[in-house]
């Protein structure tokens, strides 16, 4: 393809992310593709965005580098002219990573010294003042993400946080440098690139904020952010040129076939969106990792309940618990094991699910969203419309199936009966 087409790579470290930036995009008219894992072959000829979704967020770092890099260099090849790493909008990582040390790695990649750090949303509630992530009212180490079982974010002082994981310089740019726009966030790049900053933290509180950052980022050959400033890009490639708007970008052919929800996430949000699926009598079936670690034939049984079922009415599967039960579950059988069993069950079920007929699936949670698209055999999606802030639905290349992957923190109580409400 010419490098005319394909204006912007995302790289994401998780697959609801990727649906996440890519939904940001599609609303602005860009047509988009999700690629599933590090893709082969070429880049799609009729996209102007591409977002690679890698399982990479939990990995060890040097495995989250090196996929990424390789995800980069696939994206060169398709004559990309700007390129974003997508992480989550509550910055999830741990101490060692993965955020800092893939950002330094794509910045050597690309031979740049300097980007930005924002995981600002201010449409779901994530915002960045002084340098300390908001989740609503409440800052991100008392917003339920201190209990996330795989990636507790315990600070909400994403400067703190980011150095811990970076060899270089951390700096903030200030929400009052970030009001006075482009030009004097331009300014504020600069001067903390003569000072050594090669990672910059930068404020957000409202959407503007995020359209005079992707304002000032059209220099940058890489952007570091959650979906927020992806907000803003479009018509920066508009300006320059590089894009025509398509206003039917999510335009697609409406589905069939029965529906499903699984839901392997223990957000807070997601915790609500289960109770309120459940009270309102809807079918739900609940998985017990304690039967998955012992060996009982769960997905088998889990499959010949929703069956029974999915011809009436959309079906719920879920592991989804509080918090004070998954550490009990963590304590006896641990984290990593608990977790490999929930992704590996719900796989399964989601195999058997589309087999049986199913052709609308929501999953929630993006460890679970990862699993259960392998194990589906998808390479790419398509990218439709917006159910909810961070949500599309999207479409598998070449066969009859949709899916909404949602983003463990996103959505309302009632998201799931919603997204189905709103399927294409």
């Amino acid at each position: 393809m010419s490098a005319s087409r394909l204006v912007l790579g995302v790289v994401a470290d998780d697959f609801t992310g990727a649906t996440d930036v890519a939904s940001m995009l599609v609303r602005a008219g860009m047509r988009t593709v999700q690629a599933i894992g590090v893709p082969q072959g070429p880049v799609p000829d009729d996209a102007d965005a591409v977002v690679v979704a890698l399982k990479s967020r939990t990995a060890p770092v040097e495995q989250a580098v090196r996929e990424s890099l390789a995800a980069l260099r696939w994206l060169q090849a398709g004559g990309a002219r700007q390129f974003y790493f997508k992480y989550c909008s509550t910055f999830d990582s741990t101490p060692a990573g993965n955020i800092g040390p893939v950002a330094e790695a794509l910045l050597e990649a690309l031979d740049s010294d300097f980007t930005i750090a924002c995981p600002a949303f201010p449409e779901n509630g994530r915002t960045v003042y002084r340098g300390h992530l908001f989740v609503g009212d409440r800052l991100l180490s008392e917003s339920g993400m201190q209990h996330h079982p795989l990636t507790p974010m315990t600070d909400a002082n994403l400067v703190r946080v980011l150095q811990a994981q970076s060899r270089a310089r951390v700096g903030l740019v200030r929400r009052d440098t970030v009001a006075q726009g482009a030009q004097a966030l331009r300014a504020a790049f600069e001067a903390l690139r003569r000072d050594g900053v090669r990672l910059a933290v930068v404020d957000a509180i409202e959407d503007d904020d995020l359209r005079h950052i992707a304002q000032a980022c059209d220099g940058l050959p890489l952007v570091t952010a959650g979906s927020g400033v992806a907000l803003g890009l479009p018509a920066v490639y508009a300006a320059r040129g590089w894009l025509q708007p398509d206003a039917q970008a999510a335009a697609w052919p409406p589905a069939g076939g029965a529906a499903a929800v699984l839901s392997g996430s223990c957000s807070e949000a997601t915790n609500a969106q289960v109770a309120h699926w459940i009270e309102a009598g809807r079918p739900a079936w609940r998985i017990d990792v304690r039967q998955l670690a012992a060996g009982a034939p769960v997905a088998a049984q889990a499959l010949a309940w929703a069956r029974e079922r999915m011809a009436q009415q959309p079906v719920l599967v879920y592991a989804t618990a509080q918090p004070e039960v998954v550490r009990a579950v963590q304590a006896e059988l641990g984290a990593q094991r608990a977790g490999a069993l929930v992704e590996q069950a719900l796989a399964a079920i989601a195999q058997g699910l589309a087999e049986a007929g199913v052709q609308r699936l929501v999953v929630a949670g993006g460890e679970t969203s990862g699993a259960v698209v392998q194990a589906l055999g998808i390479a790419r999606l398509r990218i439709g419309a917006t159910i909810a802030p961070g949500v599309p639905w999207t479409r598998a290349e070449g066969r009859p199936l949709w899916l909404a992957l949602k983003s463990g923190n996103f959505g309302a109580p009632a998201f799931f009966s919603q997204a189905l409400q709103e399927a294409p």
